[in-house]
């Protein structure tokens, strides 16, 4: 009986969590793509790093397979699929790699969020917290008309402050964010949480830190 009742309790608790989790995600499926490989299948797990305790989800792995990679565009402009946007924006650096196919695909301008300095433009900066001390982003002022509806795109959310910085800069040029989207979220840094006012989605999403 009691057995019985812990397996009831466990299948709930991962009902809810995949559903607080991915959300509309399919797990790195193509649609009608069923008997391929995962795009969770091209992620490297590497464990205990940067320290004990955490699995460092490598993006390299992806990006040096040929059909990983175009797995991951194509998976990641699924997600975009009836959405009314003008603008990509992504962040520095890996918010460029997966940013800009999607954009170039779907005819859009894409638009940098840079460290600080890189800009060589009249810029506005946001800083924002790290674990350990603060950093500064930018974006350049004209890149953004008010009005624009923008998708935010980057390789992973974990805690969320860069992508938050950036979404502050995108408002206070008028920007209108509709969409942020991650190939890899870190469901257990709670970073979703952060932007909980937003829709946002990611093609994997992995249960720890």
């Amino acid at each position: 009986m009691f057995a019985h009742l812990f397996r009831v309790l466990r299948r709930t608790r991962q009902s809810v969590y995949h559903r607080k989790c991915t959300k509309s995600a399919r797990k790195g499926f193509r649609k009608g793509d069923k008997d391929m490989k995962k795009l969770e299948d091209y992620v490297r797990s590497i464990p205990d790093f940067p320290e004990e305790g955490i699995i460092f989800r490598d993006v390299t792995s992806i990006l040096q397979d040929a059909d990983g990679l175009k797995l991951s565009i194509d998976l990641l402009q699924e997600k975009l699929e009836g959405v009314d946007f003008d603008v990509v924006v992504g962040t520095e650096s890996r918010g460029f790699i997966f940013g800009v196919p999607v954009a170039y695909n779907l005819h859009k301008p894409f638009i940098p969020v840079r460290k600080k300095g890189k800009l060589p433009c009249e810029t506005i900066s946001k800083e924002y917290e790290l674990e350990y001390g603060t950093a500064t982003i930018e974006m350049h002022k004209d890149s953004i008309r008010p009005g624009q509806k923008v998708v935010v795109i980057d390789d992973l959310i974990a805690t969320g402050g860069t992508i938050e910085a950036a979404i502050q800069l995108i408002e206070e040029l008028g920007g209108e964010v509709v969409k942020v989207l991650f190939l890899m979220e870190l469901a257990g840094l709670k970073g979703r949480e952060r932007l909980a006012k937003y829709d946002v989605d990611s093609v994997i999403c992995y249960e720890g830190k």
